[in-house]
């Protein structure tokens, strides 16, 4: 399965977030709509989750071990 990234540095904000999400993609949408939520004030809804998903990349699979 592919790790997911959902990193807020590439979406202007006015708090500059520098947060960044990797996981399992439903745990970073998850996660990532919680803090968009909390943090930046918008609504968690079905379609802010799903625009989230969308958004989301491949993350770097280099895991040490």
């Amino acid at each position: 399965m592919t790790r997911k990234t959902a990193d807020c540095r590439k979406y202007p904000s006015e708090m500059n977030c520098t947060l960044t999400l990797t996981g399992e993609e439903d745990e970073v949408v998850r996660a990532a709509s919680e803090h968009a939520a909390s943090v930046h004030g918008h609504e968690n809804t079905p379609e802010l989750r799903e625009e989230i998903r969308g958004l989301l990349e491949d993350a770097d699979e280099k895991v040490s071990t």
